[in-house]
């Protein structure tokens, strides 16, 4: 489960048995995750996060989506 990304609160990571799956990212915090599609960006899951969290992370994603798509093919590459 690598991390990529740590912003504020947030950490953005992939799980390793996902490369078949679209492109997206999970960010937990507190014990909650939520799953974003980065093409386009849209909320897959959440699992516990409130909506004002949710909101703050798509927003991240929003702005940090070419570096997770850039990281999420070269891990799942690498791990094939």
């Amino acid at each position: 489960m690598p991390t990529v990304l740590r912003i504020g609160r947030f950490r953005f990571h992939f799980y390793s048995d996902e490369g078949n799956d679209p492109t997206h990212i999970h960010v937990r915090y507190a014990g909650t995750e939520c799953k974003f599609w980065l093409v386009p960006v849209g909320l897959a899951s959440n699992h516990g996060m409130l909506p004002h969290d949710v909101r703050e992370i798509e927003y991240l994603v929003f702005e940090n989506r070419d570096f997770l798509i850039c990281k999420y093919h070269e891990y799942h590459k690498s791990c094939n």
